[in-house]
């Protein structure tokens, strides 16, 4: 490096003191075309102006050497033209990146030097531009010229490792040259010069285990079987050395992490062959009664083991489960113990491995195997009863003082203890039964009624005598038997009917009966008839066997208008002893039904409805004369409407249209549209009338008419005659026309009305009308009708 330094110096200033000059290049030489020429020179004939020179040579690339530790500034090159003839007439000007900073010039020689050191990774090369001027006129005598000062590079970068430091893994026992992992360095020096930039990589610390590829920087296995039990961490340290790996190169260097990952190469071993534990024989059943633990040196899923019991003399009483979290093999209580049936366990354990690497097969099983003896430890036990649970028959009302059973429980203890019973007041609270406490037998204490509690269900309560602390408890069922109390009776209250139109042998009703004595499953009755209606003509009774019987019709052709509802009694018999019976009694009901059986109706009333019509008959007779009547109360209306259009109502006035007014006003209470003055007609009062609106139930009835005198209050007279018709219970119970027998006096016309017509219609002549004109000839042949029924029909108009 330093002699290369050396020899750039030395040509640089060879150059400097002119012992060596530029090349001179000629201007149509550059880029193949004629260059410019330069703009500045004296024409011929001593005209002022401008003409073309030949610009004799140009410096395409200066070289600087970077990193320069010179107390000068680095000479750099030197610019020189042909028009320069040396008396200083010419001014050299530098323009471009750096001028002026860190490149300067010499206006007078031309010369270019660097001022300061420069750094080629910070930038390898400057552009500038060159001209030479005129000093007096300041014209330039050339076109400008650029060029480019290339920074030098030198060897001042060792190569670095940016993505360091490194972790890779390789498995356990791999192969030689197992491929780990890949290691990069780069180098800031100029690739394209020298082998600044040519990097070797090399492990310096690492050896023998791992190698490295020089060029390419991967890192391989070199042992084979390396054991990650035995080491599992490797530090290696690669270097990278530029210059490709000469001396006098840079180098930089990196830490590689590897790591062996673990296989399935090791089995699980037990610590020890012999395990021994101790256990009280009180453990319940489901409990940890120890732990034993086989080592696998691998970790992981690797590491993992699965435990076994080896079938043998423990294998029903224990079993044993595996634990996750740290592999160990717990062994639990499968079956009670009692120390004194047995007092020692022994069984064979096995661990094995679940995952298994098939590489390793050769090597042998992947499985341990380790003896384990259980102790039983002897603990001081409450009494134990004979049976787990009692059951007891006793017969309701049983006297007090029986005994009906007994219980039983011992000390199995060594040296067993004598036992004392109990009942536990708690199951027993209203003390029927007691105990005795030496010998177990249980008696009542109360009378039992079965139909207020069928069963009992108490504690009994044993002790240990030596230690009272040390009870246990049986349950002890008493069921009540039954004493046939009750008489059996309906099962619930009956509905029956029967059809007007069923047959004999028709069952209409299933019956059946309950019994306060015995459970449902265990009743049996008997259904009959009693003796005295056993030649009952009408129903019989057909016992089914299953507890239940039905009704049956013995004849046909029921009819309500005859009999509505029939009693028939039912004998119904238990299966107790000594047998209770009771008679029940059914009302049947007669109703009418329709040709399938399905019920219409049981009233009263539907017995006075047609025998055979069906419903929808019966509603179109119903309709058919309901229909009738109005169109006979229509026809009489019309009738009363036309004679009363017919008869004149005044023989002075005859008018050609009849106007009817049939505003009834607005009530009781309207009495303001009118002047009730003008009803006053004393002369018209008439005494006992009666009511036209309602039929009388007698006679006529005879109304209290106040007398009315000339000028009395009409107004009275009215309210009298309404407070009569609130009074009166024959009225109707909605609004009717009451008629009054006073129309009041004052009127012009007279009366009109045809009651004081002092001859009959007999009497009266109308063939007067038929001189009036072809307007009353209608009137007149109406009037003379009826006075001459016997007149021809062609007479009439």
């Amino acid at each position: 490096m330093l002699t290369r330094n050396s020899l750039l110096l030395l040509l640089w200033f060879l150059v400097d003191e002119g012992f060596l000059s530029p090349v001179q290049l000629p201007l149509q030489g550059r880029l193949g075309k004629e260059g410019p020429r330069g703009l500045v020179g004296p024409m011929k004939n001593g005209a002022t102006g401008f003409q073309r020179v030949k610009r004799g040579w140009v410096w395409n690339q200066f070289f600087v050497l970077e990193e320069y530790m010179g107390s000068d500034p680095q000479y750099v090159g030197k610019l020189h033209t042909d028009l320069d003839k040396g008396d200083s007439g010419v001014k050299y000007t530098l323009s471009g990146e750096g001028a002026g900073t860190i490149f300067t010039i010499d206006q007078t020689t031309g010369d270019i030097h660097a001022l300061r050191s420069l750094d080629r990774e910070e930038k390898a090369y400057y552009t500038l531009r060159a001209q030479a001027v005129d000093i007096e006129t300041g014209r330039p005598l050339e076109p400008e010229s650029e060029f480019v000062i290339k920074v030098q590079d030198i060897n001042d970068n060792e190569p670095k490792f940016l993505e360091g430091p490194y972790t890779g893994s390789v498995p356990e026992m791999s192969p030689v040259g197992t491929y780990v992992m890949q290691v990069t360095a780069t180098d800031a020096d100029d690739p394209t010069y020298g082998n600044s930039a040519r990097v070797v990589y090399s492990i310096l610390h690492g050896q023998p285990y791992f190698s490295v590829d020089p060029k390419t920087g991967v890192i391989r296995t070199a042992l084979p079987n390396m054991d990650r039990e035995v080491k599992e961490l490797y530090h290696v340290l690669i270097q990278a050395k530029d210059m490709g790996g000469q001396l006098g190169g840079l180098a930089g260097t990196t830490t590689v992490n590897i790591t062996l990952s673990d296989v399935n190469d090791n089995p699980p071993r037990f610590s020890k062959s012999i395990f021994h534990l101790r256990i009280p024989e009180s453990s319940p059943v489901g409990s940890a009664v120890g732990r034993i633990k086989a080592h696998d040196l691998d970790i992981g899923k690797n590491a993992e083991v699965e435990y076994s019991i080896v079938p043998g003399d423990g294998g029903a009483t224990f079993d044993i489960t595996t634990n996750e979290h740290n592999q160990e093999g717990i062994i639990v209580l499968k079956k009670p113990l009692d120390y004194e049936t047995k007092k020692a366990y022994t069984f064979k354990v096995e661990a094995s491995n679940p995952h298994l690497d098939p590489r390793f097969h050769n090597a042998g099983p992947f499985k341990d195997t380790a003896t384990v003896k259980v102790n039983i430890l002897d603990v001081d036990e409450p009494p134990v009863f004979s049976k787990p649970s009692y059951s007891m028959d006793v017969y309701e009302d049983t006297p007090v003082g029986i005994i009906i059973g007994a219980v039983t429980a011992q000390d199995l203890d060594v040296g067993s203890s004598a036992v004392r019973y109990s009942i536990d007041w708690k199951s027993d609270l209203d003390s029927y039964f007691d105990i005795d406490p030496v010998e177990g037998t249980i008696s009542t204490n109360e009378l039992l009624d079965r139909e207020s509690i069928a069963q009992h269900n108490i504690s009994i309560v044993a002790t240990k005598v030596n230690n009272p602390v040390l009870t246990s408890k049986v349950a002890v069922t008493v069921h009540v038997l039954d004493v046939n109390e009750f008489p059996p009776e309906f099962a619930m209250p009956y509905e029956t009917f029967v059809c007007e139109n069923a047959k004999a042998g028709q069952v209409i009703q299933v019956i059946s009966a309950k019994d306060q004595d015995l459970p449902p499953t265990g009743q049996k009755f008997i259904f009959k008839s009693p003796p005295e209606d056993i030649k009952n003509k009408n129903f019989t009774i057909r016992d089914f066997g299953n507890n239940t019987a039905g009704i049956v019709t013995r004849r046909g052709g029921f009819r309500r208008r005859t009999q509505e509802v029939y009693h028939l009694a039912v004998v119904m018999e238990d299966s107790g002893y000594p047998v209770h019976s009771s008679t029940g009694t059914l009302s049947i009901r007669v109703c009418g039904c329709d040709a399938d059986g399905s019920l219409l109706s049981c009233n009263v009333e539907a017995i006075f409805l047609p025998v055979g019509l069906s419903t929808g008959a019966l509603i179109a007779i119903l309709l058919c004369i309901v229909i009738l009547l109005v169109i006979v109360v229509l026809y009489v209306g019309l009738r009363r409407q036309k004679k009363k259009e017919t008869l004149m109502t005044s023989k002075e006035d005859i008018r050609d249209n009849v106007i009817h007014y049939d505003d009834e006003g607005g009530g009781e209470e309207d009495t303001h549209a009118f002047d009730m003055g003008t009803l006053r007609n004393p002369k018209a009062l008439k005494e006992n009338l009666t009511r036209r609106d309602v039929k009388p139930d007698g006679g006529p009835r005879a109304r209290l008419t106040p007398s009315v005198q000339d000028g009395a209050d009409v107004r009275d007279f009215i309210h009298q005659r309404l407070r009569e018709n609130d009074t009166d219970g024959l009225a109707p119970p909605y609004d009717s026309l009451a008629t009054y027998a006073y129309e009041g006096d004052g009127s012009v016309a007279e009366s009109l009305s045809s009651i004081e017509s002092l001859a009959g219609e007999g009497d009266e002549d109308y063939d007067y009308l038929r001189e009036w004109g072809p307007r009353f000839k209608t009137l007149a042949g109406i009037f003379g009708e009826q006075d001459s029924p016997t007149e021809p029909t062609e007479n009439k108009l």
